[in-house]
């Protein structure tokens, strides 16, 4: 059913976020968002009317309990009782999503067609457990990938000595099982000679998932869903700390919207875009991203 625009004020914020989880808003090393204005500066846009989208490779669990719990209780459910609030949730890169409402996280939709077979779930968690405990950890969350992550007892230095390693057993592993599978330069059809899947490393994490999750997908589902809502502004910032990061603003733009990207690990290398693409100052990760959410913030003046 088409949404009401009457219900709608008509003086909602030109803006819309779309927003990854690590760097941006958690802290990579303590997974959590560690700095609190964060939290108060997301319910206030929210509050405001600006729609909110977190676009994830993290898990349901994750976000409910990392991202939406902690909002919660500095007043999130207040402020999506606001007419024309809007909260949004896509995890695993397109593979799951969720609403976000005055009562937490809805029921979890998950693509069941882009998932692994027990077979590949079972052979990674073993490989993982025998071989790679002492550094990273399987991630049971996961609906529609694989997932393995850095420990948090453990220096990224030696997390990102060994996890190359894991990933060359676990390409052997997996395509050995049948898979059409990626990784860097090396790749392994399957019997149809396709390649559904890659090994996608980040600088905490290894994700064994389908070629067809990426941000664009997940920033296509969630200005769906907040069209089916209500009406979308014209100017979206996104907001990453990895060049896949970069695909949100790239959708944006593709469907004719103003889009600005805000990278907050420029060192990674800086993308050239059609569109804006900008830091902050010279901060990174969630430093970066507190002091965008507040300037964002005190533009609206709310």
């Amino acid at each position: 059913m088409p949404f009401d625009a009457s219900a709608y004020p008509s003086d909602l914020p030109d803006l819309g976020l779309l927003l990854d989880v690590d760097g941006p808003i958690a802290s990579p090393v303590s997974r959590s968002i560690a700095i609190p204005s964060i939290l108060d500066d997301l319910v206030a846009l929210t509050a405001a009317g600006v729609p909110v989208a977190f676009i994830t490779g993290r898990s349901d669990a994750f976000i409910r309990d990392n991202v939406v719990a902690p909002l919660l209780e500095r007043g999130l459910a207040d402020a999506l009782s606001t007419p024309g609030a809007r909260m949004y949730g896509v995890f695993e890169k397109g593979g799951s999503w969720a609403t976000i409402d005055a009562h937490g996280m809805g029921e979890v939709e998950v693509d069941s067609a882009l998932a692994f077979g027990p077979d590949a779930i079972g052979g990674v968690r073993e490989l993982v457990e025998h071989e790679y405990s002492d550094s990273m950890f399987f991630d049971e969350t996961k609906r529609a990938m694989i997932s393995i992550e850095q420990r948090t007892d453990v220096e990224n230095a030696d997390y990102l000595e060994v996890q190359p390693h894991f990933e060359r057993a676990a390409f052997d592993l997996v395509s050995g099982l049948g898979y059409g599978l990626r990784y860097r330069d090396r790749e392994a059809p399957d019997r149809d000679g396709e390649l559904p899947f890659r090994i996608d490393p980040t600088i905490i994490s290894t994700d064994i998932e389908s070629v067809l999750l990426d941000k664009d997908r997940g920033a296509r589902r969630a200005l769906e869903r907040f069209a089916s809502l209500g009406p979308l502004p014209r100017r979206w910032v996104s907001m990453g700390d990895s060049r896949s990061d970069y695909l949100m603003a790239d959708y944006v733009h593709s469907e004719g919207y103003e889009a600005t990207h805000v990278d907050v690990r420029p060192s990674d290398g800086m993308l050239d875009r059609p569109y804006s693409v900008v830091t902050v100052d010279d901060l990174i990760h969630d430093e970066a991203g507190a002091a965008y959410l507040a300037r964002c913030r005190e533009q609206l003046g709310v």
